[in-house]
């Protein structure tokens, strides 16, 4: 017999099925019947290679003349040391001397708490409430013979660390770190391969996700069917863009109000990261009709779009000729010109890895050169103001031969998950 708790919740997923009760309540359960974890045998970054990073970091550093590097709280701060913390008023940093072993500084009373991620051999030095952690950091680089050093100040560094830092060291030099970004842009087989892990995650949410979009269903409805499933395979959710009818004429989205219907576009931005790297695909198709003769050919030059960035992404090219490629033959089809409207009126791709977005871009005017390692999206989306858009983001990663799909395009917006 059934109990009562029992009968209300067949009640409300009956309710679900006729689509009287949004999606969102159930779509945790659902996920979780329908799908299993894709990432148990994944390879999460080890000591070993983390250690690699150090000696690769400081054998640049000592070929620039940095001295040492200092690194707030995130990705690169993860990247070098394994240490997962956040920012706040007090500061916890990395410095790693262009010699010897790294410093970890933070205040003392987060110091087990620090320890449990730190992934290297290094010195850990704390400070008290009263005390300043500049000094700390101060005193380790003036034992290391560094007071008139050149430090270079990782790019998202806030500003009052290295006010505090020329302070507490006014005959040093602070200079960018040129050092960091050069490294994290060229991806290692371990990376590549936790980047296919969450392709292969956020792919097969989709394909979950796909048909069980009904015509009325909201973009939270539709994000909390993705969330639900990307977590079912394994992965953490770092963003589900919805965006349905002309709200997919903005790239990033209106805040009108939306819900699916016939006949209408459907633009999916989805990403996820499995063991702190990231996947973001996009995916752009027609609910519950026929494709219109507009959205078929907008989809295709879309499609075209990509391809022809995929074939322009050859090693050693400039970054920029990419999206120069996209935008010319875009021109011809009678969009732009340039970021005008209609057309495409953003970069062809950015760079990705640890972060969702990373230097460098597919853009007009980057000259560096594409190199084995660096990882791009791939989404030369077209926009319609007050009409509709399309976009397909697949992103890939540059071989010794060319570049390489995390996930593969569709082939037609009648087939738009593959």
């Amino acid at each position: 017999m059934l109990t009562p708790d029992r009968r209300a919740v067949l009640g409300l997923a009956a309710g679900l099925a006729a689509g009287a009760v949004s999606p969102r309540l159930f779509a945790q359960e659902r996920a979780g019947e329908a799908l299993a974890s894709i990432t148990g045998g994944v390879v999460p970054i080890g000591k070993g290679e983390r250690a690699n990073r150090l000696v690769r970091a400081q054998a640049m550093m000592q070929a620039q003349g940095i001295d040492a590097l200092l690194i707030e709280p995130g990705a690169s701060l993860v990247y070098y040391s394994g240490v997962r913390w956040w920012r706040s008023e007090r500061l916890t940093a990395a410095v790693i001397p262009a010699r010897g072993m790294p410093l970890i500084v933070c205040p003392f009373f987060e110091r087990p708490s620090i320890a449990e991620s730190l992934g290297i051999a290094a010195e850990v030095r704390v400070w008290q409430e009263h005390e300043s952690p500049h000094a700390v950091i101060a005193a380790f680089l003036t034992e290391k013979g560094l007071a008139k050093g050149r430090i270079g100040i990782e790019e998202t560094v806030r500003y009052f660390a290295v006010d505090g830092i020329q302070a507490a060291l006014p005959q040093a030099t602070l200079v960018p770190d040129s050092v960091t970004r050069a490294l994290r842009m060229r991806k290692s087989a371990a990376e590549i391969a936790l980047m296919q892990t969450a392709a292969d995650v956020t792919m097969a949410a989709y394909r979950w996700t796909y048909p069980q979009i009904k015509a009325g269903m909201t973009p939270g409805d539709i994000g909390a069917l993705m969330t639900a499933a990307t977590s079912a395979l394994g992965g953490k959710t770092e963003f589900n863009l919805i965006l349905l009818g002309e709200a997919a004429a903005y790239p990033h989205g209106s805040g009108k109000p939306q819900a699916v219907r016939a006949g209408e576009v459907v633009l999916m931005d989805c990403g996820c990261t499995v063991e702190d790297y990231q996947s973001d695909i996009s995916r752009t198709f027609v609910h519950g009709a026929t494709p219109s003769a507009q959205q078929r050919r907008v989809w295709n030059d879309v499609a075209d779009g990509q391809k022809i960035a995929f074939a322009a992404a050859r090693p050693g090219v400039a970054a920029g000729s990419v999206d120069d490629a996209v935008r010319a033959h875009y021109e011809k089809r009678g969009y732009g010109p340039g970021y005008a409207l209609p057309g495409l009126s953003h970069r062809t791709g950015h760079g990705i890895g640890m972060e969702g977005h990373e230097p460098v871009n597919l853009v007009h005017g980057e000259t560096t050169a594409l190199d084995v390692g660096m990882c791009f999206s791939n989404e030369p989306g077209l926009y319609l103001p007050g009409v509709m858009g399309v976009r397909m983001e697949d992103c890939f990663h540059m071989t010794a031969h060319g570049p390489q799909w995390f996930s593969k395009p569709p082939v037609s917006i009648e087939a738009p998950i593959g």
